[in-house]
């Protein structure tokens, strides 16, 4: 729960500087809705926490710096912006997949212990997080990587 609490407020420090670079305005737009969506999930985090009779409290996780840094990275050699949006999405992905394994995890935590509970609010999370990454794909295909090449 540490690791992905960090993981989500990353993400959402990281997302404007993604949205601002964006130039496809589908794509943009479905970053300015995944931004809303990640303060929701931690708002959910938050209250698994608290159901646990915890405070929210995060822990560094190396996985999620790594891959906003090497987006981070890529971002910023990638000069044409047609370029720039596919790799905004692949690093969009690649986010989206992480928190996919963790929620998935969390999930299976929860239910083994008996908080079925916990487990139906984590549920909300990685339905968005499929969702999200479906729509990531779609973009991607529709036009994003066509252009790209």
């Amino acid at each position: 729960m540490q690791d992905i609490y960090y993981a989500e407020q990353q993400i959402a420090k990281n997302l404007p500087t993604m949205i601002q670079k964006a130039s496809d305005p589908q794509l943009k737009q479905g970053l300015e809705h995944h931004l809303r969506e990640t303060q929701n999930q931690i708002q959910r985090l938050e209250q698994v926490f608290k159901m646990h009779g915890q405070t929210a409290k995060g822990t560094t996780c190396a996985a999620m710096d790594g891959i906003l840094e090497e987006a981070s990275d890529i971002l910023g050699v990638a000069n044409d912006n047609d370029v720039k949006d596919a790799a905004i999405i692949s690093a969009a992905q690649a986010v989206e997949h992480y928190e996919i394994t963790r929620y998935g995890t969390l999930i299976a935590f929860a239910k083994q212990l008996g908080r079925q509970d916990c487990a139906s609010v984590l549920q909300q999370t990685l339905d968005e997080e499929h969702a999200a990454d479906r729509k990531l794909t779609q973009i991607a295909e529709a036009r994003v990587n066509r252009k790209a090449a």
